[in-house]
This record gives structure tokens, sequence and C-alpha cells, in this order.
């Protein structure tokens, strides 16, 4: 039950601004009732009220992660997690000690493994026997746009030369055009059949043990990214069910029903009366420990990611020799269909929540957002586009002119091993230096957001924020930052993780520090302003409340 607390001796930010004289604020009943001096804090509560002294640190908001993958990232911190490996090696070492631990699993599923610890981000499936003779091994990349199996999974899945890519993804060849061993996008659902399914029990465990590891770097709430199956993962809605009518889930989340692909115009109107049924089975759930579920959004996946060469450019791929070549990746969604199928979601009241990487993907989402303002108030839906990495900087305007949010997973847009060694060479010195234009679309009025997409990568929000203000990688401190010029203030990134996240993932009310504003609040072991900009990924959140109790502790 919430308690009166006091958190004294810190600065505060109220979701949008440094406060300019604040040092304390004070909760009662769930909410907050005082935010302004020591003293004018302690006076707002009963004598009895616990006191913190925050001593000097940052207190904030609750972060709402606006881009998370909830059940999926609570599920392969429960399974094979190869998130911590640090390179090829340590990566097939963890392979080899979770199959020794589980000698009796048919399947060895995870996930997390990192592209650049192998040569062209794609390990064979040789290098899984080697460490783990004859196991049916299936293991999701640390974007999860892509899987590394074993021979034995190929087998299992009759994955031989003379298999056809799906239409939405491809299956990786050597020279010969065997099966390498990593299956691309749409690719890896060849083995979904196959592979161990997880009961709700399982997925309700993963939703716990998520609850607490966000907790423990100040998230409050979210927006699960995908509510439904993908990437051999089965829907979620019922875990997410099962765990708000137990009081099990007692954190605020939205979910975005996954929109799957590969059907055409005809069949629009069955496939968005099938998104509606999912959302009005599922509705807006509650319980007394202050849990929240509902599904106001669609997530739309249209391409994947440039590593793999299927995120959709308007330029060609170059080659090794750094010319063009004749591919600019895939669009999920062709664009008469995804236009006609977001109006109608749109006329239906669903928020639209796009994946869009590269900049062709980018001008089709934001034509399909343009064309869903058209039959309903953005005020109300708050479309967002996710990534938003390859941006043709013509296309920025529009996006400010239509409200689109920009959902940023900014941990990304530094020059990381993975974008230096596997981006740079196939999209070239201009287009990489352009990736991510944060500064500029707060600039030309495109309201922020902040997500971190994990488990591709880490929660912590401190991370992101080090990123988004710097350029550069957490550690990093001989680079160049990326994109120079596109640097957030540090005003503006916590606002995008705190009100801005809150705004467009439905959380209202939240993200702000106000009186009588739910008591959702984060606090850093130190002032992240009065720390140098390069140090800003040493900052951590030492207390976590939730509507006014106390959920995480340092």
């Amino acid at each position: 039950m919430p308690t009166d607390l006091v958190l004294l001796s810190g600065r505060v930010f109220t979701g949008t601004e440094l406060h300019p004289t604040a040092t304390a604020v004070a909760l009662s009943d769930g909410v907050i009732v005082a935010i302004g001096s020591d003293d004018e804090a302690q006076a707002a509560v009963s004598p009895d009220a616990e006191r913190v002294d925050v001593a000097g640190g940052l207190i904030t908001p609750g972060f709402i992660d606006s881009h998370v993958h909830a059940v999926q990232g609570g599920h392969e911190r429960l399974t094979c997690d190869l998130t911590d490996s640090t390179d090829a090696a340590s990566t097939l070492e963890m392979v080899a000690a979770y199959a020794a631990e589980h000698p009796d699993d048919e399947w060895i599923i995870g996930g997390g493994w990192h592209m650049p610890f192998f040569e062209g981000g794609n390990p064979r499936a040789e290098l899984l026997e080697e460490a783990v003779p004859g196991r049916k091994i299936y293991l999701v990349n640390a974007d999860h746009h892509g899987a590394w199996v074993s021979p034995a999974a190929l087998a299992a899945a009759g994955i031989t030369k003379d298999t056809p890519n799906p239409a939405d993804g491809h299956i990786d060849r050597d020279e010969e055009g065997n099966p390498w061993g990593t299956l691309q996008e749409g690719a890896m659902d060849l083995l979904e059949h196959l592979l161990p399914v997880p009961d709700d029990a399982a997925y309700v465990a993963a939703l716990e043990e998520t609850q607490r590891y966000l907790r423990s770097f100040g998230v409050t709430g979210w927006q699960d990214a995908i509510v439904g199956a993908y990437a051999g993962m089965r829907d979620t809605s019922d875990a997410y069910i099962e765990a708000i009518e137990s009081g099990r889930l007692t954190a605020h989340a939205t979910g975005a029903l996954w929109l799957t692909r590969g059907f055409g115009l005809d069949d629009v109107d069955d496939v968005v009366a099938d998104m509606v049924g999912r959302r009005d089975r599922i509705g807006t759930r509650s319980n007394t420990a202050g849990g929240t579920f509902r599904t106001p959004t669609i997530k739309i996946m249209q391409d994947g990611v440039p590593e793999s060469q299927t995120a959709a450019m308007k330029k060609p791929y170059l080659d090794a020799c750094g010319h063009p070549t004749s591919h600019l990746g895939p669009s999920h969604f062709p664009p008469a269909v995804l236009d006609a199928t977001t109006r109608r979601l749109a006329g239906e009241g669903f928020q639209l929540h796009i994946h869009a990487i590269g900049d062709r993907a980018i001008a089709e989402a934001l034509h399909a957002i343009q064309g869903a303002n058209e039959v309903a108030d953005i005020a109300d839906t708050r479309h967002h586009i996710a990534h938003l990495q390859q941006v043709d900087p013509a296309d920025i305007a529009l996006m400010a002119e239509i409200g689109a949010t920009a959902n940023l997973q900014a941990l990304w847009a530094c020059s990381s091993d993975q974008m230096t060694e596997l981006n740079l060479p196939i999209v070239g010195e201009d287009r990489f230096n352009a990736q991510y234009p944060f500064a500029s679309m707060a600039a030309a009025g495109v309201p922020l957001a902040m997500g971190s997409d994990w488990p591709v990568s880490t929660p912590d929000p401190w991370q992101a924020i080090h990123v988004a203000v710097t350029r550069i990688e957490p550690g990093d401190t001989t680079s160049a930052p990326l994109g120079s010029g596109e640097e957030l203030t540090l005003t503006q990134a916590i606002a995008a993780y705190t009100s801005g996240s809150a705004r467009v993932t439905h959380h209202d009310g939240r993200g702000v520090i106000e009186i009588g504003a739910p008591a959702d609040i984060a606090v850093t072991d130190r002032d992240p302003f009065a720390v140098p900009p390069l140090e800003l990924h040493t900052v951590t959140n030492v207390l976590t409340v939730s509507d006014g109790v106390v959920v995480y502790r340092a």
C-alpha cells in the first residue's frame, strides 16, 4: 500500500524541465502532494512519514519505456541469455554451459548474441555443432531480426539448398547455396512450428522478471511493442490478462497488437476486424495492486535492419568495393496495402506504432500516418514511428506537420562496432553520418519519446540518455560523435523518456512531477546535470516508486 514519503536534499526534474528551486518532493496516498524546499515538503505530510535523503541526486518522474518487448525480454532472461557475452568464444561457452545445465531439453532456446562478434555478422551453424554436438538450437540475435540455428535444427525443419526464401525474409547461404545457419526476418518462422511452446505460466513468470528488472532502472511503465506471435514467441495476450487478474503485474502497461504480414487488399477488412476483436477481448484490465493493461495500438513492422540489408532504402546498398548494388531492401507491406490498412485501423480508433528504419520505409510510414490523420484525430491516437535510423532530411518537415512522434532508441546513435563494421560498408560514409537525426527532428517540432527496444539493447534509460546527449557509445572516450550537431540536450533527453513517452503510450497524467499526479518517481545516485556528458552512463537509479509504493531500493 502507498505510504507517506518525502524525498529530500535533491534536485527535481518535472518531466519537461529542471525545477529552478525545488529540492524535495512529498508523496501521500499514492500521489504527489508537495514540490519545493525540504521544509515545505516535510510540512505536507504526517510526522511519521518516511524521509529519504537523496544526497543531491535527481528526482524525476518514473521513466516510461515507449518501445520494449516485455514478455520476450523476461523470457530470454530465463532461457539461454547471451546478452552479456563479450566475444564469439564467450557466446559459444555460454551456449554450451546452458546446454549442459539442460541435458533433457529437446531444444535450446534463447537469444541476445551480438552480430559484430562474427565475421559478416552471421555465424555458421557448424559453430553450434562444435560447441554442442547434435542438439537442436534456435537463438535469436540481439536485434531480433535474425536467428542462428544448428545443423540439427535445420534438418528438423527440412531446410536445404532447395528451400525457397519466404517473401518477407531470406535464408543465408554459402557459395553453393547450402543454408549457412542464420535466418533473416520472415525466414525465422520456418522453424516456428517446431519450437517448444511456453505456457501462460512461463510467460507470466517472464512478465514478473521484466517488471522487477525494469523497476531497478527507474522504469514504472511501458508499451509492449509486440503483443502477438513473433520470432518463436506465441501470442502473449493471455499472459498479460493472467498477470493482471492474479495481481502479479502491478506496473502500468499498454500493448501494441502485432499486425501479421502477407495479406493483400482484399483481406484488409478481415484483418482489421480481427484486430478490433483482439482489442475488445483484452479490454482495459486493472487490479487493486495498481497494475493496468490495454491494447490501444497496432504494431506494424515496415522493414528490417541495415546490417542484413532488410531495411527499406531509397538508394541501393553498396557492395564490398563500395559500389551501388541493385538491392534496396524490402518493404514488408506494399504501400497500397499499408495505406488502406492504416486508414481502416485509424477509423477504428487504433494508434499506429510503425517500425521504420530505412528512409523509404520511413517515407511510406509517414504517408500512411498522413492518410490515417484524415479519418482520426492524431491528438487522440498519437501515431508514432520507432527507430528512425536513415531519415531523408526532406521528410522531417512532413513528420512535424502531421504530428507523428519520433519514438527514439537512442542507444544506437553512435559509432559502435556493429555500426562501423556491419553498417558503414554497405551504406557509405554520407548516409552513415546522417543517421538518427535527433536534433533536426526536435528543431522541426517533431514530438519526441524514448524506448529501449529491450532485449535488443539495455533497458537502462541512462545508457540511452548518454548517447542521446553525446552521440558516443558509453565508455568510449576517443571516438567522434556520430552526426555532429544531432545531439539532444540533457533536458530534451530526460523529457522524451518521461513526459514524452507517457504521452505517446497513453499513460495520461504520468511522466510528470506535478501536484496531484500519480507518485511514479525515480531517483539517481547523483545529479546528472553536474556530471560531465561522457560520464552520464555512470549515473544509476537508486530508488523507484510506483503509485506511492517503493518498488526498488539499491
